[in-house]
């Protein structure tokens, strides 16, 4: 019987486990987030990769707190490709959270022109920090400050 339920158990999580998010950006420009496979036509596509602690797929106390003292925004533009999936990347590296603003729209491009005073991208933006420059240097010393674990 425990055999029976430990069986049982394992199919209903083991699917569960297969699932492979990704992030995507949608012909409108809009950032995606799904399990499946994205469709053919999408761009910009990432396997995004869950750390896990010992509770689980549960971010750290220090980045809950960085990112909720700190929040991260990068702002991007679909003819903004290598530069733009660099930024991601080393985002991605140190397991940031962060909101895509894809500065398509007018308002969304006042909004960075504001930010930043170009119409520039990639722009990285963490808390009150407004980040032009991509490097991983400068986006290190951004974060850092912030409080966002390595």
């Amino acid at each position: 019987m425990r055999a029976l339920l430990l069986l049982t158990a394992f199919a209903m999580t083991a699917p569960a486990a297969q699932a492979q998010p990704y992030r995507w950006v949608d012909e409108k420009g809009r950032v995606q987030y799904t399990d499946t496979l994205p469709p053919a036509s999408a761009r910009n596509v990432e396997k995004i990769k869950l750390h896990e602690n010992a509770i689980g797929r549960q971010p750290s106390y220090e980045l809950t707190r960085a990112a909720r003292e700190a929040p991260v925004k990068l702002y991007t533009h679909p003819i903004c490709t290598e530069p733009c999936q660099l930024a991601r990347e080393l985002l991605g590296k140190r397991g940031v959270p962060f909101a895509e603003v894809v500065a398509s729209e007018p308002d969304k491009l006042a909004e960075l022109q504001k930010l930043s005073g170009a119409a520039d991208v990639p722009v990285l933006v963490v808390g009150d920090q407004v980040e032009k420059r991509l490097s991983a240097e400068a986006y290190d010393r951004a974060l850092d400050s912030a409080g966002y674990p390595r």
